[in-house]
């Protein structure tokens, strides 16, 4: 049974989503459809990006994947067929599949050309739909599209190196709904110029001096609770991704809020990593 995902910035409130899954059920009614996301920040292709990588891959190889954010065609924005890591990936050419396609080469990339298609500001319903169904029935790419070589990249995922090897200059690239602040340093990138040195990361006027390896490895459980690190206070993770992300422990969101907010960082705010 064919699995095709939605990840889209449509929302709830509006006839979308629900037109797009009624669509995909009259050309493959056996379809079973999985929302990945609907909230994605209106446009936010590097939020989009961020969610889809850490999603698809909790789904079965030949699974496809329709992304509705910022899909209409344009000459600098062409609908594309990307199949990487065994998945299929229908959208616009944002670049929507930088994080992927970064650490993984695609196996084939196609620019979508079908017959007789009008135009207009619904691509997901009228373009994106049909593909699916098609790649989901076990149709060939080259049906439906002809070979593509100009994979948008999306370069605000690299953080820079700088300063000899002594700084890591970051920016936040994803706020998720407990308000941790995730960076697009990953782990991997840390270690590589860590090289033991002690280090020090800073975050407008907040400095963290330890990378945890969950949310309450900030609290010494060998201290008594009163001497503890612990709700409220400001932490440094590796998070499930690969990525350090900055959080506040437990921190109630409704009153004090999360880290975005008591931090005072924001979508491309920089964070910065020094080493001593």
């Amino acid at each position: 049974m064919a699995i095709i995902t939605l990840t889209t910035d449509f929302g709830y409130k509006d006839h979308f989503v629900g037109a797009v899954k009624g669509a995909i059920l009259n050309n493959l009614p056996d379809a079973r459809i999985v929302d990945i996301s609907h909230a994605i920040s209106p446009f936010n292709i590097q939020e989009c990006a961020y969610i889809l990588k850490n999603a698809y891959t909790s789904f079965p190889k030949g699974s496809v994947h329709i992304v509705g954010v910022d899909s209409e065609i344009s000459p600098e924005n062409q609908h594309i067929v990307v199949l990487v890591d065994g998945h299929y990936f229908i959208s616009a050419n944002t670049g929507v599949i930088s994080l992927i396609t970064s650490e993984i080469k695609p196996e084939k990339v196609v620019e979508i050309q079908l017959p007789n298609v009008q135009v207009d500001a619904f691509p997901e319903q009228h373009i994106f739909v049909p593909v699916a169904c098609h790649i989901a029935r076990g149709g060939k790419l080259e049906v439906i599209g002809r070979p593509f070589q100009e994979l948008r990249e999306l370069r605000e995922f690299e953080p820079r190196v700088i300063n000899e090897g002594k700084t890591i200059s970051g920016n936040v690239i994803y706020i998720d709904n407990y308000g941790n602040v995730v960076t697009n340093i990953q782990k991997s990138l840390f270690e590589a110029y860590r090289n033991g040195r002690n280090y020090e990361i800073i975050a407008r006027t907040t400095k963290i001096k330890e990378v945890h390896q969950s949310y309450n490895g900030i609290i010494n459980f060998s201290l008594d609770r009163v001497q503890r690190k612990g709700p409220g206070d400001a932490l440094a993770l590796f998070n499930s991704a690969g990525y350090i992300e900055l959080a506040i422990y437990k921190s109630d969101l409704n009153t004090v809020g999360g880290a975005s907010t008591l931090l005072g960082l924001n979508y491309r705010d920089t964070v910065t990593i020094n080493f001593q």
